[in-house]
């Protein structure tokens, strides 16, 4: 697996803190699947009271921590956001979002390119939350991002993949560089999918938390990522759109 900003990731799945029925279900979920990472909104954390028991929960998991600028639309909103965020979690990680759209909540990049050259100038190691866009990746990555996260599909909608094109090409453009699909799992079938293109993590939150079953959905997501891994390192064989005889027609009897 590739490394993250020099850090090794115990499991590619990286899971998100918010929406869960209870704290003792999303503990259970983080232990049961082995996440490795959790993202945490700023807005949940607090000096005293559920802030400080929800911090001490998470502290407890032993997992890497991943911030977010969760609901941040302008770059000075997003970089003091990540001031904070770094004060309070104790890590230089941060995931970047930096909103555009209200309706789909597609990043704005143009405001994304700028606010992570900012970030990574002040010793943030950036997971920028994007789109599938090469050039925008490039320029990402000119900014100080080491790690590039597209999304599969809009923040919760759990429609999974929406442009498989675009995130293979993303994948072949950029070999060296860890990429992570983030936002619009629905599926473990979809996360599956994810790695099948040679992604390295997924990120996902909505598709677990609000599960009839949570841990029992955070246990699926992560064998399917597994699976998905596991079929890409194996050389998959390529689509045809003619069949292909399996079973060979030397030696097959012939009646007269």
């Amino acid at each position: 697996m590739k490394r993250f900003y020099g850090t090794e990731l115990p499991n590619p799945l990286m899971l998100g803190t918010a929406q869960y029925p209870s704290p003792a279900i999303l503990e259970q979920a983080f232990r049961t699947s082995g996440a490795g990472v959790a993202t945490v909104s700023l807005r949940r954390e607090g000096a005293e009271g559920a802030g400080a028991a929800f911090w001490k929960m998470i502290q407890e998991l032993g997992v890497l921590i991943l911030p977010n600028t969760a609901g941040c639309h302008t770059v000075k909103e997003a970089v003091t956001t990540a001031h904070m965020a770094r004060e309070v979690f104790d890590t230089r990680w941060i995931k970047l979002e930096l909103i555009g759209h209200t309706d789909s909540l597609q990043p704005d990049v143009f405001q994304l390119v700028e606010a992570a050259k900012v970030l990574t100038e002040d010793g943030f190691q950036v997971f920028p939350y994007t789109t599938e866009d090469l050039i925008v990746g490039e320029r990402l990555l000119a900014a100080g991002c080491e790690v590039l996260m597209p999304w599969g599909a809009p923040i919760g909608s759990g429609r999974g993949l929406n442009n498989t094109y675009a995130l293979r090409a993303m994948r072949a453009e950029f070999p060296e560089v860890p990429l992570v699909i983030d936002a619009g799992i629905g599926l473990p079938s979809h996360a599956a999918q994810a790695m099948e293109l040679g992604y390295d993590a997924v990120l996902l939150n909505t598709a677990v938390a609000r599960a009839g079953d949570p841990v029992a959905m955070a246990c699926a997501m992560v064998r399917a990522i597994e699976a998905g891994r596991l079929a890409h390192e194996a050389d998959p064989i390529e689509a045809r759109d003619m069949a292909e005889a399996s079973t060979p027609v030397i030696g097959k009897a012939f009646l007269a």
